[in-house]
């Protein structure tokens, strides 16, 4: 029954301070990773993977996955439920002032600040995903190898080739799955 209470809690917190949408919300889990140890940020660099890769919005599908692994289905709901809780009560005021004040120049200062605390939270994760998914720290370089190497030339080409194509998400995604299959077999 703690568990439950401690997803809930702490998802509640993720759903009310992550904004900016799925992706800001990967710093909050990175946190709960060292705090609770209910997963490794190796761990969460596939649950970052599986989320992008199912329908729905990353945050959402990020707590559900979350929510299974440390407390099965019903954690699944439960951290499911806390993360859209303060969206959906902050979303409900917002909506019966937001028309009023809109023009205010508080509110269109409050906004001017938080692009960039935002576009920050997330530039900090993009950051910390290459970290992770290139295995590019100081270990894995003086232990240079090909499939090092390789590792950062497919991220270079993935994250270059898409200005040259024009693909759906989704046809990154599945070459990205096949290199990482072919290069583990």
């Amino acid at each position: 029954m703690i568990i439950y209470l401690r997803l809930a809690y702490e998802f509640f917190k993720i759903g009310l301070f992550a904004i900016g949408g799925g992706m800001a919300t990967i710093p909050f889990l990175m946190d709960l990773s060292h705090k609770y140890n209910w997963y490794s940020v190796s761990e969460l660099s596939n649950m970052i993977a599986v989320s992008e890769s199912t329908p729905g919005p990353v945050g959402i599908n990020m707590a559900t996955y979350v929510g299974y692994q440390v407390g099965g289905i019903p954690g699944g709901i439960i951290a499911t439920l806390a993360e859209v809780a303060p969206a959906i009560i902050i979303i409900a005021i917002v909506a019966k002032f937001m028309e009023k004040f809109k023009d205010h120049k508080l509110v269109k200062s409050a906004f001017l600040g938080i692009r960039p605390a935002v576009a920050a939270l997330i530039g900090y994760t993009v950051l910390e995903l290459i970290k992770i998914s290139i295995s590019f720290n100081l270990k894995a370089f003086l232990q240079f190898s090909y499939l090092n190497l390789f590792i950062i030339l497919v991220f270079l080409g993935l994250m270059y080739l898409p200005k040259l194509k024009k693909l759906h998400p989704v046809a990154w995604i599945a070459m990205g799955a096949v290199i990482g299959i072919v290069l583990k077999l």
